[in-house]
């Protein structure tokens, strides 16, 4: 029996059973982790809103013996990136983020790095009036920082959708949805 506390930034979520959720959350210290989140599709759930899309938060989980995956007993958001969330094309944007550090980061293996560029990434999205070029140099980061270092000197001549699709291995879904954000 262990508890433990992390600082993550939620990336993916998808629904478990009638009240659990399964939390995609790239972290500070372990990396990209996946945590299930029980009862907070509940109407009294306390912890609801702190483990929404985008939040930044803190998470005290429980792992166990038996526990296939940690599970959040407590939760609290320490930012919540209320300017993109405000924003339907931003929305898209940190969305589209999101699905690339999913796909390229491997699962519990920190990358402290990556977790701060996301987070001043998002910080910066808030704020920013120029989204694409911000993009672009999120992308071109984060590929520096995982160590794809061809590809991102291809991101200068290239397009970028091309690239990343490329090393993901599949076609990017955030990106057949973007046209309708606009």
């Amino acid at each position: 029996m262990r508890t433990y506390k992390i600082e993550g930034i939620v990336l993916k979520r998808r629904n478990l059973g009638e009240a659990d959720r399964v939390l995609t959350v790239l972290s500070r210290d372990s990396g990209k982790i996946s945590i299930k989140a029980p009862g907070v599709r509940r109407i009294p759930s306390r912890r609801s809103s702190h483990v929404e899309l985008l939040n930044h938060s803190q998470f005290t989980l429980y792992s166990g013996d038996k526990t296939f995956m940690p599970i959040v007993t407590e939760a609290q958001t320490l930012e919540d990136f209320s300017g993109v969330k405000n924003n339907l094309q931003k929305i898209g944007y940190a969305y589209y983020i999101c699905e690339l550090i999913n796909g390229l980061c491997a699962d519990n293996q920190e990358n402290r790095s990556v977790f701060y560029h996301l987070k001043s990434t998002l910080s910066e999205l808030a704020q920013s009036l120029d989204c694409a070029s911000l993009i672009k140099r999120f992308e071109k980061n984060l590929l520096k920082e995982l160590g794809f270092w061809s590809e991102a000197r291809l991101l200068e001549n290239q397009d970028s959708r091309i690239i990343m699709e490329r090393l993901l291995e599949r076609k990017i879904k955030t990106l057949r949805v973007m046209p309708l954000f606009a």
